[in-house]
């Protein structure tokens, strides 16, 4: 599980997805979300600038990122 900590209101998922490395790019992150391989607290994403926010997590294959409100 990743722990992302969040400054602000809330970060756009595609963006979220390249600061934690899980890909390289935005067009990767487009992809995957319109794959249907984005999970947004359970359920299926299919926005690619979803608004996450802390307590939000995203889940890509086995990997998990929980969003938290930093410290």
């Amino acid at each position: 599980m990743i722990e992302f900590d969040i400054e602000t209101e809330y970060i756009q998922l595609d963006k979220l997805l390249k600061v934690c490395r899980l890909v390289y790019s935005g067009g990767e992150a487009h992809q995957l979300v319109d794959e249907g391989l984005v999970k947004l607290n359970g359920t299926v994403e299919n926005r690619r600038r979803a608004k996450i926010r802390p307590g939000d997590k995203v889940q890509v294959g086995s990997e998990i990122i929980l969003v938290k409100t930093k410290k």
